[in-house]
């Protein structure tokens, strides 16, 4: 089973290679960013989008400043960096993993004692937080696929998959690895309105897999939980904390529906997404623009003049979690924060 490589490194070119994820189904392109700057666009604009995938993009987007630094004296050349660091992190304020895997390749280059040096560590390290999440990855796959019966089908929202990632997924890892073991998934995949990333995206990389795959509305969920057979609803995360899980629009809404229906609820990330430091209360809920509600491509949606609202996010409480499928196993509640905050890869 093949899975896309979403973002990389590109040595020919001394840049960041990302499939463009706005362009999808229809178009498969290929991006080769050469600034920081084009990528902070990026990840603004959703072209590089999923909380593990961000990681990368904010490791490798250090080490494209690192390399595209004109700065002669050191001191100027670090200032500079952390200066496009900064940059990096502001783009999206709810995803934590951005702003960690920012904050790992410039605590790396606190061993550096040269420019020189510097431009060598920042991509060794952010080449190995690449090829750390794809090992993470297909261990969430491992734990997770244990969690599925033989033959089951399974909820899921927005995109965790492949794209989310560097390669593999982790929601959608779990149901990748389940049929490498040789069981029966089938999968529902919720639209995910406004921007249809389930639609777009998770249906995308499955079909092309091979995977059974079926598209719902969102609102469609609670009513295919009651009438028909759904094992288990699993999804991704963008942050969690000690109290909630932050991730796309919609899931509070599936973990509710799910723990009336008496039907597990999986939340699939690395131990990199975890937040010991904040609560709900404590992070933001980026809110996009109007247009993403208001508009279906050049047609008008919504009347000029009314309101919209479009927070990205929501915090789906941990009393609805059956349980977080991470790199190091399935944790159950009550989490530890601050143990599993000692397993982070953070160098």
């Amino acid at each position: 089973m093949k899975s896309r490589e979403t973002i990389g490194w590109d040595d020919t070119h001394t840049c960041i290679r990302y499939i463009d994820q706005t362009r999808l189904p229809g178009h498969y392109i290929v991006v080769l960013c050469r600034t920081v700057q084009r990528l902070a666009t990026a990840i603004r604009r959703l072209e590089v989008r999923g909380a593990p995938a961000l990681g990368v993009a904010g490791a490798f987007g250090v080490a494209l400043a690192a390399a595209t630094c004109k700065k002669k004296d050191f001191a100027s050349f670090r200032a500079e960096i952390r200066k496009k660091g900064d940059l990096l992190t502001a783009t999206r304020p709810t995803a934590i993993n951005l702003s960690w895997g920012v904050n790992r390749v410039l605590c790396a280059l606190e061993r550096a004692d040269s420019i020189d040096a510097a431009k060598k560590i920042a991509l060794a390290e952010a080449k190995a937080v690449a090829r750390e999440d794809e090992a993470c990855c297909h261990a969430i796959g491992e734990y997770g696929a244990a969690l599925l019966p033989g033959r089951c089908t399974v909820l899921t929202h927005c995109n965790a998959g492949a794209l989310a990632c560097t390669t593999w997924g982790t929601a959608l890892g779990v149901i990748r690895s389940a049929i490498e073991q040789g069981k029966e998934v089938k999968v529902l995949a919720c639209e995910t309105r406004p921007l249809l990333q389930g639609a777009r995206l998770t249906a995308w990389e499955l079909s092309h897999d091979g995977i059974d795959v079926t598209v719902i509305t969102d609102s469609m969920a609670a009513h295919l939980m009651r009438t028909s057979t759904i094992d288990a609803v699993v999804v991704g995360a963008d942050r969690i904390t000690g109290d909630v899980v932050f991730n796309k629009i919609g899931t509070y809404m599936h973990a509710v529906c799910a723990r009336h229906h008496a039907i597990p609820f999986y939340v699939a990330a690395p131990l990199s997404t975890f937040d010991h430091e904040r609560t709900e209360k404590d992070v933001v809920i980026e809110e996009r623009s109007r247009d993403e509600v208001a508009r279906c491509g050049t047609r008008i949606t919504v009347p000029e003049g009314v309101k919209v609202r479009n927070p990205a996010f929501d915090a789906t409480p941990m009393e609805l979690v059956t349980a977080v499928i991470t790199e190091q196993g399935v944790l159950h509640l009550p989490l530890d924060m601050k143990a599993l905050i000692r397993h982070r890869t953070i160098r």
